[in-house]
């Protein structure tokens, strides 16, 4: 399974942004999806996690509030809705698709599939 991401760009504080994440194929399964972030000389962070069915959600909380995570299984894709944008946000965003059900989904190694990431600039 391959992940595209898509949709990162340069944008002024306080604007928004879509992310997707399109999935080369279906698995025969539906896992959760998850969106990771690395600023210039940070670890990765988890961002937000979809489940399978799109029913749960789960947020970091730097972002609760201001980002929303979604997911269309129809078109093998997962949305990231960020809003009132900061400069904080700057990082590359990775996708990151899951192979299993429960699990942490704020870790990284719950996820086997990655996207190559997008870049998210947020200027003052």
């Amino acid at each position: 399974v391959q992940l595209q991401a898509s949709g990162g760009g340069l944008v002024q504080a306080g604007d928004s942004l879509r992310l997707s994440c399109t999935a080369s194929e279906r698995t025969p399964s539906d896992y959760a999806m998850g969106w990771f972030r690395q600023a210039p000389g940070k670890g990765r962070e988890f961002v937000a996690a979809v489940s399978w069915s799109g029913y749960k959600t789960y947020y970091a909380d730097s972002v609760k509030g201001r980002f929303t995570i979604s997911r269309d299984n129809a078109q093998n894709t997962a949305y990231l809705q960020m809003s009132s944008l900061k400069p904080d946000d700057t990082a590359v965003y990775y996708c990151a698709k899951a192979k299993a059900y429960g699990l942490d989904l704020t870790q990284e190694t719950s996820y086997p599939y990655w996207g190559q990431g997008t870049q998210v600039t947020v200027s003052s």
